[in-house]
C-alpha cells in the first residue's frame, strides 16, 4: 500500500535471464597479507562453470551473498537476487 491507503497496482515479470546459482565467494585478497582491489572470485553452483570474477563495481553495488543469484539480462545487466526473490518469480527452461 502506498501513503494513501490504496493497494499499488500489480504486475507479473515475463523477462527470460540468464543466471547461477552461488556457492562461494572469495573476496580479493581474503586471507592474505594484501590490499584489496574490492573484486571477488564467485563460483557456481552449477556443475560444468568455472569461477568468474566479480568486479568491484558490482560488489559495492549488489553485495552479493552465498546461496542467491549472479543475474544477467538479455540488455547483458548484471545483477544480484536472493534465492527466495529469484526462486519465487523464475523458473528454469
Amino acid at each position: 500500500m502506498d501513503g494513501c491507503g490504496m493497494e499499488m497496482p500489480k504486475y507479473q515479470s515475463f523477462k527470460v535471464v540468464h543466471a547461477l546459482k552461488i556457492a562461494r565467494i572469495v573476496r580479493d585478497g581474503e586471507g592474505q597479507d594484501c590490499e584489496s582491489d574490492g573484486s571477488a572470485m564467485m563460483t557456481p553452483e552449477d556443475k560444468g562453470y568455472t569461477p568468474m570474477k566479480l568486479e568491484r563495481e558490482y560488489m559495492n553495488k549488489h553485495k552479493p551473498e552465498v546461496g542467491g543469484y549472479y543475474v544477467m539480462y538479455e540488455d547483458g545487466y548484471k545483477s544480484f537476487s536472493p534465492a527466495l526473490a529469484f526462486e519465487s518469480g523464475y523458473k528454469r527452461i
